[in-house]
């Protein structure tokens, strides 16, 4: 019997409720390939990886050797193939364009989402998601947390700004929308962030919290426009650590119930996986440890966590998550553990097979179709 439905029927014992625990979390790691221990927990149920630009090889010119690359996802997909639901996994990376974009040369390079949102050029943007789906599939990638759906509304915002399409909310979701659309026809699935809204910001969630006084009146004319018009495409939403204590006055988005749950689920009608921002960010590390993030998490409505650096983090997590799996059957937080574990594997059900190959994503970008794209990108946003 699959563990899952032995949780959902009754008590399970504290090795089915560690390897179930695993399900929660998508984990980034230093190297620059998977350390035995993550492969491990890859093999008993993780649910993914996120890399970054440590987890890659760069020459001293700043080109990517796309063999360590494409060596790296498929060894996360060859451990995850051992795992007992038999679901792939989500090998996910943040290449948004712009600054946000760890894999560099000779990947395309675009320019940030605002210079592309200026042109006004949906069918542009369209085709740049499916280049960017072509490329991120070759190297082994199914999950890009991209796009942003946050609303350009602050010029001082000193971590969205650019990477915002717009400062109107109606064309971040029409040119959001098309991006997601052409990454998604690809096997790549998008990623929408940061949920309810973190483009009026003037503080970095990486560095504190940050908040905001929006009512849920000016929230439903500006910053849940992008989320309610995309929901229905979108099968993974990203949480803000961002505070609005005119809906919450005690918890930030990611940990907030009258956010996610009014908000994102009824109001916006998003049916997908909820997605925390990373657990170590200081916008949430200030307000609760990583494993007591967990289980107000949970309860807010988060499905799914990531823990992008620190083995410590996750160790905190992944504790507390067995332990929840591990109270008794009435328990309504271990419910929802459940019910989140379920939403995650029918997200990671869509997802398309990869087969990581060096040769093919040389072919990729080296085509006529990418060198076309990437002329008519730049050549209208130079100047």
């Amino acid at each position: 019997m699959d563990v899952l439905t032995k949780a959902t029927q009754g008590p399970v014992d504290a090795a089915q409720a560690a390897d179930l625990a695993l399900e929660l979390f998508v984990v980034g790691y230093e190297g620059d390939s998977v350390p035995a221990d993550y492969a491990d927990m890859l093999r008993r149920g993780l649910s993914g990886a996120i890399l970054f630009r440590r987890n890659f090889d760069y020459d001293a010119a700043g080109t990517v050797d796309l063999d360590q690359v494409c060596a790296h996802t498929q060894a996360i997909h060859a451990c995850a193939a051992q795992q007992p639901s038999g679901l792939p996994v989500v090998c996910s990376v943040d290449q948004e364009g712009g600054a946000v974009a760890r894999l560099k040369a000779p990947f395309s390079l675009w320019p940030p989402m605002r210079r592309l949102g200026e042109r006004g050029d949906v069918d542009l943007i369209t085709q740049v998601g499916h280049q960017l789906g072509r490329e991120l599939h070759a190297a082994g990638f199914n999950v890009d947390y991209a796009p942003i759906l946050d609303v350009d509304t602050n010029p001082n915002n000193p971590i969205i700004g650019d990477r915002s399409f717009s400062r109107d909310p109606h064309e971040v979701a029409r040119m959001a929308g098309a991006l997601l659309r052409g990454m998604q026809a690809e096997g790549v699935l998008g990623c929408g962030k940061h949920f309810p809204g973190h483009g009026d910001t003037d503080v970095d969630s990486h560095l504190d919290l940050p908040v905001l006084p929006h009512d849920l009146q000016r929230l439903q004319a500006i910053e849940l426009v992008p989320f309610t018009a995309l929901a229905p495409q979108l099968q993974l939403v990203m949480t803000a650590h961002v505070l609005f204590p005119a809906i919450d006055p005690d918890w930030p988005a990611t940990l907030a119930p009258q956010i996610l749950g009014p908000l994102l689920r009824v109001a916006c009608g998003y049916r997908g996986v909820i997605v925390s921002d990373d657990l170590e960010m200081q916008g949430i590390a200030k307000v609760l440890g990583s494993g007591a993030c967990v289980r107000r998490g949970l309860q807010a409505g988060v499905d799914l966590f990531l823990v992008c650096k620190r083995r410590d983090t996750l160790e905190q997590a992944w504790r507390a998550a067995t332990s929840i799996l591990q109270e008794d059957p009435d328990s309504a937080v271990r419910a929802r553990a459940l019910d989140a574990i379920g939403r995650n594997r029918a997200m990671r059900q869509q997802l398309r097979p990869c087969s990581p190959d060096a040769s093919k994503l040389r072919t990729v970008l080296a085509d006529a179709q990418t060198a076309r794209l990437r002329e008519r990108v730049w050549a209208g946003t130079l100047g």
